[in-house]
């Protein structure tokens, strides 16, 4: 090994990790409580240490080199290790302490909150830290391996994951309650295709989801306007602009206020689960392996949930285990 790696530090590397995310040594200076003449200082003794620049300036725009790369997947690695020493030394004194990094496509951040917040209720003591996603962003970071885990749906298969599934996520038709067909008795898929579909951008889940299904039922919308957030999506189906097929999750609280009406199309709700995904060779930090042992070993406790979410009954308190 070279020796003057030996002499890099954390905190160069936590500077470094800053710039590396905000790509701007102001952005990264001022979110340090630093200077930026600072942050340039500690980033040009890094590049000496490393032998090579970190960071090349294309017009206004600062890019990474291969060496910023690499010492960024080998600095992740070290705060990884120390993340999971930590975890480690907390265990070994009777409490699971620690932060779960955790990325989700954004059609889960209805529940995964409440999902979380039963796991915290075992283990007060650990902190989360949530990304919300799109699924092809979420592809993204399982390739740059930046979570614990990730939650999504339709996993990829050719990546190498181990993926547990764990909750149906229903997709359904939904329109505004004054809508022609929501008026109207079943219906078909074929029976939404003169309407407007408003859809999900691409490397959306939901989008991918529904795509797929209508390619198997031999269904197309000619007309389609596109939105770039589920909540954006809901909120052009309640204002008229067209209907929409959306996890069941996002419009509860609309489907059970008459917001908006669920269409009774006999070829849904569409089905996909939730899925609990790392890569094969991943090792888990010990709050990541209690959250895995908690979603395997809680499975009432992620149905009521699921069934608040379905606007079907709850599970009585005292079925719920940890309830009492």
């Amino acid at each position: 090994m070279r020796k003057s790696l030996m002499r890099l530090t954390l905190r160069q590397l936590q500077i470094f990790h800053e710039v590396c995310d905000l790509r701007s040594y102001s952005r990264a200076a001022e979110e340090m409580s630093l200077t930026q003449p600072a942050v340039s200082l500690q980033i040009r003794q890094l590049e000496e240490l490393i032998g090579q620049p970190l960071f090349d300036y294309v017009g206004k725009k600062l890019y990474m080199t291969e060496a910023a790369e690499a010492l960024q997947r080998a600095s992740r690695d070290i705060f990884g290790r120390l993340e999971n020493l930590d975890m480690q030394l907390s265990d070994m004194q009777g409490s699971l302490q620690g932060q779960l990094k955790l990325a989700i496509e954004s059609s889960a951040k209805y529940f995964v909150p409440h999902l979380f917040a039963a796991f915290k209720r075992q283990h007060p003591d650990v902190q989360l830290h949530l990304t919300v996603v799109n699924r092809a962003q979420v592809i993204r970071r399982l390739s740059d391996n930046r979570d614990d885990v990730v939650i999504m749906s339709m996993v990829p298969q050719d990546m190498g994951l181990e993926f547990l599934p764990f909750l149906n996520n229903p997709i359904v038709a939904v329109a505004p309650p004054d809508h022609p067909l929501s008026l109207q008795g079943p219906l078909r898929l074929q029976d939404l295709e003169p309407y407007t579909l408003l859809i999900r951008e691409q490397g959306s889940g939901t989008r991918l989801a529904c795509e797929e299904y209508f390619k198997e039922k031999r269904v197309h919308f000619t007309q389609t306007v596109e939105v770039a957030s589920a909540e954006a999506q809901r909120e052009c189906v309640c204002a008229g602009l067209g209907v929409a097929l959306l996890t069941r999750h996002a419009v509860n609280m609309e489907l059970a206020t008459g917001g908006l009406k669920e269409l009774p199309v006999e070829e849904l709700p569409l089905y996909r689960s939730w899925c609990l995904v790392q890569a094969k060779a991943k090792r888990l930090s010990p709050v990541a392996h209690a959250f895995l042992g908690f979603i395997r070993s809680e499975r009432i406790q992620i149905s009521a949930l699921a069934e608040r979410f379905a606007g079907q009954p709850r599970v009585p308190a005292s079925a719920v285990p940890g309830s009492h």
